[in-house]
């Protein structure tokens, strides 16, 4: 494995405030955050996934390679791809197998973490799911997947190999962010090319477009709490929002950085509260929200810049958040 770089360490206890912003949010969590520069120059680190046994796997985008970390040994190990796959995300199974998008190759793939060997589900030939993006498991294991070109939603069975393609209705939608529901079984889709969030009846595979109030909306990436509700990132207008399922209602707060703020990665902690990572400013901002006040909880600056921080994911036994970033770094926010 390859030896870290160098790290970088950005911590919050008080007060901190935005760059390129006239506001600040008072602090009510302690946050700190550590970066880990990937020995891989320009290559995109991003999607992490926390494997089985603590191990934090992600994709270089751009160099076309799927990457462990260990960060107790703080040690990297990197898995080369095809030249062309432009992996987009990778999630681990509970074998501790990684499964990647190959987001420009028309496949999903698996790599073997003991011979580095990879095995590849190629898409449909009719191009309706040609760039897998994000993915996610089901309770069976299965993988749901957004295809943003394609402009549809599928389902992968791990067993058969075998996609499932849903077109979605709106066109140029560009289906992209998703996550499964509380009971791992319905995905929620974000349609960043419209003002839209989708999800999909597992029993029927039939897919409804959920319409936000404001047209000029763009979700990008959401997640959802333990009371059902759906929480999302609006990029274009820089608000936090929520979809209640149970009454169709909406509600949004504008983002600290306001209409610059540019919120992309979205994930939730154990205490339902949401954490958005601000791109739009410099450096990128990683911002708390308490769904249960219906406030923000501070805010603390990625020390690298970010760039733009475009996915994270949250590993419950250690409270902590991973990310990638633009600037070539792999993350972790600690929260208390």
């Amino acid at each position: 494995m390859t030896k870290l770089i160098s790290t970088l360490t950005a911590v919050l206890f008080v007060v901190s405030a935005f760059v390129f912003t006239d506001k600040s949010v008072e602090s009510k969590a302690d946050v700190s955050i550590t970066e880990w520069e990937v020995p891989w120059e320009e290559s995109r680190p991003r999607d992490p996934y926390v494997a089985p046994d603590g191990d934090i796997w992600f994709v270089g985008q751009r160099a076309h390679y799927v990457a462990e970390f260990d960060p107790d040994a703080e040690e990297f190990q990197k898995f080369d791809l095809e030249d062309g796959a432009g992996p987009h995300t990778v999630i681990v199974d509970d074998e501790g197998t990684p499964w990647y998008a190959g987001n420009r190759a028309n496949h999903i793939g698996t790599v073997n973490p003991e011979t580095g060997e990879i095995n590849k589900y190629m898409m449909p030939d009719d191009n309706s799911a040609r760039d897998p993006h994000t993915m996610a498991f089901n309770a069976n294991g299965d993988i749901w997947f957004t295809s943003q070109g394609a402009n549809s939603v599928g389902k992968l069975d791990v067993e058969t190999g075998e996609p499932e393609i849903i077109e979605v209705q709106t066109q140029r939608a560009r289906p992209y962010g998703i996550i499964m529901d509380n009971d791992m079984q319905r995905p929620w889709i974000c349609l960043f090319g419209t003002n839209k969030l989708a999800t999909v009846d597992p029993a029927t595979m039939e897919l409804t477009e959920i319409e936000l109030p404001n047209e000029g909306a763009r979700p990008r990436r959401l997640a959802q709490t333990s009371d059902g509700n759906i929480w999302y990132g609006d990029y274009s207008r820089g608000y936090i929002g929520r979809y209640n399922p149970k009454d169709e209602s909406f509600e949004e707060w504008s983002m600290p950085s306001g209409e610059q703020s540019r919120p992309y990665a979205v994930t939730v902690d154990s205490e339902d509260r949401i954490w958005l990572v601000e791109t739009g400013v410099s450096p990128n901002q990683f911002v708390g929200f308490d769904t249960s006040t219906e406030e923000f909880i501070g805010s603390t600056p990625i020390e690298s810049g970010g760039g733009t921080v475009r996915h994270m994911v949250f590993h419950e036994p250690t409270n902590a958040i991973w990310f990638g970033t633009d600037t070539n770094y792999l993350g972790r926010a600690q929260i208390q």
